[in-house]
């Protein structure tokens, strides 16, 4: 006798890790990607100045992953007890991991935010000087401190994927490649929402070598992306009978238009269209092509965590 498990199809029904641990992933890897990349530009530049992208980078990822532990928090059972996983380890745990190494990234991510912005609390009076003389003293030690938060943030990118990818159960999220597809969409979208946050906020020219040089490293970053969600496609196609099963997600219900038109149309297809037939990189064509790549990161996101759980709970068992 067939028993056939039927859940619910809806924002948080029917699934073990609902949105907001898909917001999480999507600040984590907008925290990771962002700061990764620019202290990857700085140092291979040599630059040590505290420029608009660096202010930027270094604000945004300390806000995403500190909105990103709340959502984490907020979907636990017990709240108020989170301090719990804080106290008791499981190395062989892959969310005790990420716990460990969040202890570490979130310091460093407040650390180099007051470096960058050491200069500009001056209007909060006492506190501001208190804060620029703090900052002084972290830029003496700015070269192990930047060179530590870019290695741990490409480290939490990478644990997004590892996170959920230990989810053996489903076939679309228990991939190999899925690290390393989180580490190339928290990259892009990460970038993208750096120069939009320099270029608004902290006056960086939108003419400027580095936002130039960051335009170009956009599509190869694309290109990873797509590769990685081209091999993860063909595993499904080429793999065992519940690996087939879960070719579904592409093709039927919500999330397959929800991976179709906002991951890959608005995600890939607006900016490629754009960077091609408007070479002349105007303010609209900027803010449009960021603003796509972050909302295709998200829908990415979605897309993996509920399709890859729903398409997986239809289980037949005999």
């Amino acid at each position: 006798m067939d028993d056939v498990l039927d859940f619910t199809i809806g924002l948080s029904q029917g699934v073990a890790w609902p949105w907001p641990i898909a917001v999480y992933l999507f600040l984590a890897g907008i925290s990771g990607g962002s700061l990764g990349v620019i202290l990857s530009m700085m140092k291979l530049r040599g630059i040590r100045e505290d420029t608009p992208l660096f202010k930027a980078a270094s604000l945004l990822s300390l806000g995403t992953i500190l909105l990103g532990m709340l959502c984490l928090v907020l979907d636990l059972t017990n709240p108020l007890f989170f301090w719990r996983i804080l106290v008791f380890y499981n190395p062989t745990s892959v969310m005790s991991v990420g716990v460990m190494m969040l202890l570490f990234y979130i310091p460093l991510t407040a650390l180099c935010t007051v470096i960058a912005l050491r200069h500009d609390f001056k209007w909060l009076g006492r506190l501001g000087r208190l804060i620029e003389t703090i900052g002084e003293w972290l830029n003496g030690h700015r070269g192990g401190i930047t060179w530590f938060a870019l290695i741990f943030a490409f480290g939490i990118c990478a644990y997004t994927g590892f996170l959920i990818s230990a989810l053996i159960r489903y076939p679309l999220i228990n991939t190999a490649v899925l690290p390393a597809l989180f580490v190339a969409s928290g990259v892009s979208a990460g970038t993208a929402a750096a120069k939009l946050i320099a270029v608004g906020f902290f006056h960086e020219p939108a003419n400027s070598d580095s936002l130039h040089l960051l335009h170009k490293a956009e599509w190869p970053m694309m290109a990873i992306e797509l590769a990685c969600i081209f091999m993860i496609a063909m595993s499904m196609v080429f793999g065992m009978a519940a690996d087939q099963a879960s070719i579904d997600a592409f093709t039927e219900g919500v999330w397959a238009q929800v991976f179709w038109i906002g991951a890959i149309g608005i995600g890939f297809g607006i900016p490629l269209v754009l960077g091609i037939c408007m070479r002349g990189h105007s303010a609209s064509v900027f803010w449009i092509s960021g603003l796509c790549a972050i909302t295709g990161m998200m829908c990415l996101r979605l897309f993996i965590l509920y399709a890859g759980q729903l398409n997986s709970l239809m289980q037949v068992t005999v």
